[in-house]
């Protein structure tokens, strides 16, 4: 079962938590045991899992790629989003979490995160539960 689920990003840099987003898809699949696949169909954002107990971690990332993928003048790319597609391409598109009696299978700590690198604009991102 493929869910959609729409967001507007409000800043250039930002990752957002959308754990509410797979429980809602896990619940409305009815599936117990399987797998949830979170996908981003955007080359200048990305999907990730990582620590949900202290927001300075997802600061600290942002900060870190900002610090690997400056703004450089030698980016030939015309849009003047070179940095974007960069960190989409090393964060990735897609996360793939066990579902395990009708609950995706994360860490203490973890949580899903759309990753924004080129906002604001108005996103998408799917869930597929098989």
């Amino acid at each position: 079962m493929l869910y959609e689920f729409k967001l507007k990003t409000e800043a250039s840099d930002q990752i957002i938590d959308i754990t509410n987003s797979l429980l809602q898809a896990v619940q409305d699949s009815g599936v117990t045991n399987g797998l949830a696949t979170i996908y981003c169909p955007h080359t200048t954002a990305a999907i990730t899992i990582n620590e949900n107990g202290d927001y300075n971690v997802r600061r600290d990332l942002l900060y870190a790629l900002d610090h690997f993928f400056p703004d450089l003048k030698e980016y030939k790319h015309f849009e003047g989003n070179s940095k974007a597609h960069l960190k989409s391409s090393i964060i990735g598109v897609s996360e793939t979490i066990i579902i395990r009696d009708g609950r995706p299978l994360l860490g203490t700590w973890q949580s899903p995160y759309f990753c924004e690198f080129d906002g604001p604009r108005n996103r998408r991102f799917y869930i597929n539960i098989a």
